[in-house]
């Protein structure tokens, strides 16, 4: 049982917190995260649910999601979260989101990294994530197309591609570890 920070709408913790799985309180605001990594290709880094997860079973996937817990700031939600579904470890002590989108019932914090990640290399969180790969834009948008994807509006995933070659992404060098 994961239990969330509540937020204000603007994005103050209340102090209250909720159950995950539970209906957000009408008013309050919870924080998710999203991960985003390519690599020098230019490919992103995606990720397949696993096929008994409750929300969008075989789906493909950004690199990384999921919800800050109670206690967590974004940027510890975000390393937490790559850390548990990729088995990779992030220092992202001086890197912000590039965005955010507000909807309505929370905040979505995108991170957008570039960094060469040996896919053989990862320990892929059982629970969670069957499969990961590399994969271009184009690729992605087919994907949604063909339902195969979390139904990412495209613009976003254009919005990361693009992101991705501004001064907004951060390259992580040392600050991964196996």
């Amino acid at each position: 049982m994961e239990i969330l920070d509540l937020y204000t709408a603007d994005r103050e913790k209340t102090g209250k917190t909720m159950v995950r799985g539970e209906e957000t309180p009408e008013g309050y605001y919870r924080l998710v995260v999203h991960i985003c990594i390519f690599n020098d290709k230019g490919q992103l880094l995606i990720q397949q649910r696993q096929s008994f997860k409750e929300g969008w079973p075989n789906k493909w996937d950004i690199s990384v999601g999921g919800s800050a817990v109670a206690g967590d700031n974004s940027r510890m939600a975000a390393e937490r979260e790559t850390r548990e579904e990729l088995g990779l470890t992030l220092d992202l002590s001086d890197v912000r989101p590039v965005f955010t989108v507000h909807w309505e019932n929370g905040f979505d914090d995108y991170y957008v990294l570039t960094k060469n990640v040996d896919l053989e290399s990862l320990h892929l969180q059982e629970e969670e994530v069957q499969a990961v790969r590399w994969a271009e834009k184009e690729e992605i948008l087919k994907l949604i197309e063909q339902d195969e994807f979390v139904p990412y509006d495209k613009s976003l995933i254009e919005l990361l591609f693009h992101f991705r070659l501004r001064r907004s992404s951060h390259t992580i060098n040392e600050t991964i570890k196996k």
